[in-house]
């Protein structure tokens, strides 16, 4: 499901162009249109219906690759396109964690890139590999990103995760109509160390975690797209909610200032309404790049409690990564 995001989200893109598609031995050597059953809206592209799918192998591939591949196998395949000299844009799992490949959100971390030296030189590379994060943790550390100057000491956060979050065909009908399932595996635990990682500072050397306690509980829902998360936080100095309100609404990152192409004009939007955002109003908007915040009000637990919402399949999965490209692509990381 993320590799068909892929491949609508770069139509038209006015940089990258899909010239190469890699994929299992079982479909090497048929057209797009054979190797995969179509399942977003619409119809498939016409540009990709034709192209012929590659076994996932250096050789032939372009020197820019965006990852969309299960983890048991993604971890030894995207190496093998780093060590040969590829660009490696990766939405799965298997490296955000390791110390010197970034886990990116191009409007909290940039600097993060600074790590893919080290990277090269670690693993005697002549690519590399980037990652973006976790879907819900796309949410939340976005949400944090603006409040971090005020000290952010612990997070409680709590998700009602839309089933196509699970692929295809995800989640048995039989489970999730009119019901909310209480887990999702490795979703807590990603959460709680990506958001770490990802609001962290780049020392020189390496990258250091930021200094607080993440909590979170992973619930799937019977909603098609859209991750809801809603937050409690506390901060070494609790700010006023003006404060707040003022660094949500004014903030802004490097891909807003380059008008980078798949960059919205603003990655945060606030709503004042008191029963937004909702995922079927608003998980869409702005091509599903921003992240929605509202209900921002004080915590009697920790210091103020809010709800975000983003869109998990493309600013969790595969817009972020196409942004993550577009960052490194204006860095000169992609010459």
């Amino acid at each position: 499901m993320v590799g068909q995001h892929f491949v609508k989200f770069l139509q038209n893109h006015p940089w990258f162009e899909i010239t190469w598609l890699g994929a299992s031995d079982r479909s090497a050597g048929k057209p797009y249109r054979e190797a995969t059953s179509w399942r977003l809206d619409g119809v498939m592209p016409a540009s990709v219906q034709h192209i012929q799918v590659q076994e996932c192998k250096p050789a032939s591939a372009p020197k820019l690759i965006f990852s969309a591949m299960d983890a048991s196998v993604a971890t030894e395949i995207e190496r093998e396109f780093a060590q040969a000299g590829h660009v490696i844009v990766s939405n799965s799992r298997n490296h955000r964690m390791e110390p010197d490949v970034p886990l990116l959100i191009p409007e909290v971390n940039p600097d993060h890139l600074k790590i893919i030296p080290l990277q090269q030189r670690k693993r005697g590379w002549k690519g590399q590999i980037a990652t973006n994060p976790n879907c819900s943790t796309m949410v939340l550390a976005m949400a944090l990103a603006p409040l971090k100057p005020f000290g952010i000491t612990r997070v409680i956060a709590a998700t009602m995760q839309a089933i196509s979050g699970a692929g295809y065909p995800g989640v048995a009908s039989m489970d999730i109509n009119a019901n909310v399932i209480p887990f999702v595996g490795g979703e807590e635990e990603k959460m709680q160390q990506e958001t770490q990682k990802i609001l962290g500072e780049f020392t020189g050397e390496g990258l250091r975690p930021l200094n607080a306690k993440v909590s979170a509980h992973c619930n799937r829902v019977p909603v098609v797209d859209g991750h809801t998360v809603v937050v409690s936080v506390e901060f070494e100095r609790k700010p006023s909610k003006d404060e707040i309100l003022h660094a949500l609404v004014n903030y802004r990152g490097i891909p807003q200032e380059r008008k980078l192409p798949s960059a919205p004009p603003r990655s945060i939007i606030y709503m004042e309404e008191a029963d937004r955002p909702q995922p079927r109003r608003d998980a869409e908007r702005e091509r599903g790049m921003a992240i929605f915040i509202g209900r921002l009000r004080e915590c009697p637990a920790l210091d103020y409690k809010f709800v975000a919402l983003g869109h998990n399949t493309i600013r969790g999965a595969a817009g972020a990564a196409v942004l993550n490209a577009e960052l490194m692509y204006s860095e000169g990381l992609l010459d």
